[in-house]
């Protein structure tokens, strides 16, 4: 690790660079649509990231034609070493726009507030970013206010490439055979959809999807999405007395009748599960509520659905002549659960911290990670920090600095498991 170490001293960092390049492009996904990806435009960061792999002599990357990138680095060790795979996701959220995306330079941040120039009524204050705290003297980049960054997860892409030249530039520093994955459709669930395992050529990987630095986090919410469809009785809004039951006004009861000091986003915190509803659409004799459900314990979906039920069957006992059937499906379930038998795939992690001088926090992640469903898959994932903060929103930032020991982790974390093996 000493090579690497020294080999840093002088290391011209790129991942700022290219991640002011990425931002720009909008890859927006969107939850509507069927298609894969669900929105072309992700394509052209795609087409993009494979330009800059074939550049830095990565001849082999690819985009198939479902938005999936894929680039391989061969071993440069003799011993036969473990392969490992890294990956983030190229979409941005669609809870906030990504197109025109007008990146900011805040460099060495001194606690000020930062006021975003397009919307003045944007502000990103210390009081309200707590982390921003670590930040003194670092470089913050924000957007301009009327869009989100993107660092969610155009950050982990651009540590990754970082890491990439830096590999391309000193073949001297050991490896074993590296998978690169880009995925699309993350912020809708739909990132590891279709995933070509058969071209991982890893035992193990990690996504680069984390907020702090330092942060590594083995554990996710288990999640599952729920569906009310109600049936409900239409008439003539001028003869309905007695004889209308409205849909959408048995969905509205359903809703108002939530818990609503606890199990909702808006109540919990930690390890605490919710029952959150989405959407909700229809008429007045059709109606619909999407849900989503998520928690720790996998266990307590079944629980949650169960008590959406009740609350339905309750509000329909007013309403004799309308009627609702339930869907509840998988979506993804904790890593934790697989994580917890390949205690070796946070070892590496941990120490590539450390040698970057960073000191390693596990955390639990509400959320999801395209390493959930690839840990089901068969691939032990955790996630690691990738700087990203106030994601989905147009306070979003992340440091230049930050990103810079993200990439530092990669490459000491890919030469620990070259030097050490399983």
């Amino acid at each position: 690790m000493a090579l690497i170490s020294e080999l840093f001293k002088s290391y011209s960092f790129s991942a700022q660079e290219r991640f002011l390049q990425y931002v720009q492009i909008d890859t927006q996904s969107d939850p509507t649509s069927s298609s894969c990806p669900t929105t072309s435009k992700q394509k052209n960061l795609g087409k993009v990231l494979v330009q800059e792999f074939i550049d830095l002599g990565i001849s082999n990357a690819e985009l198939d034609e479902l938005g999936y990138v894929y680039a391989f680095l061969p071993s440069n060790v003799p011993q036969e070493v473990p392969g490992i795979f890294f990956c983030s996701h190229m979409d941005t959220s669609p809870d906030c726009s990504g197109e025109n995306v007008k990146p900011i330079v805040h460099a060495n941040y001194q606690g000020q507030d930062l006021i975003l120039p397009d919307d003045p009524n944007v502000i990103i204050r210390l009081t309200e970013h707590p982390n921003l705290s670590e930040q003194m003297g670092n470089d913050i980049i924000t957007a301009s206010g009327s869009t989100l960054l993107g660092a969610d997860n155009k950050a982990g892409l651009a540590e990754i490439m970082d890491a990439v030249a830096f590999w391309a530039q000193h073949p001297e520093v050991p490896h074993g055979p590296i998978t690169i994955v880009f995925t699309p459709d993350e912020e809708v669930g739909r990132g590891a959809d279709h995933i070509n395992l058969a071209k991982i050529n890893a035992q193990f990987g990690y996504t680069l999807d984390g907020e702090k630095r330092g942060h590594l986090e083995n554990e996710t919410f288990s999640a599952d999405s729920f569906h009310i469809y109600i049936q409900g009785v239409s008439q003539h809004p001028g003869f309905a007395k007695g004889r209308m039951e409205s849909a959408l006004k048995i969905a509205a009861e359903i809703i108002a009748n939530l818990p609503q000091e606890t199990c909702s986003p808006e109540t919990t915190e930690e390890k605490e599960g919710f029952i959150h509803p989405t959407d909700i659409s229809g008429s007045v004799e059709e109606a619909q509520i999407d849900f989503i459900l998520r928690d720790f314990d996998t266990s307590k979906l079944v629980e949650y659905g169960e008590q959406l039920k009740e609350i339905t069957h309750a509000v329909l006992n007013n309403y004799p002549r309308s009627s609702a059937r339930f869907e509840q499906k998988e979506q993804y379930r904790n890593m934790y659960e697989v994580l917890q038998h390949h205690p070796h795939c946070m070892d590496f992690a941990m120490e590539a911290m450390r040698l970057a001088g960073l000191h390693p926090e596990t955390r639990s992640i509400r959320g999801g990670t395209d390493g959930s469903r690839l840990t089901f898959m068969g691939l032990p994932c955790p996630n690691i920090f990738a700087g990203e903060h106030a994601f989905h929103s147009k306070q979003e930032w992340v440091s230049v600095q930050d990103m810079n020991k993200a990439t530092e982790t990669v490459i000491y974390l890919a030469g620990l498991v070259a030097e050490n093996g399983l």
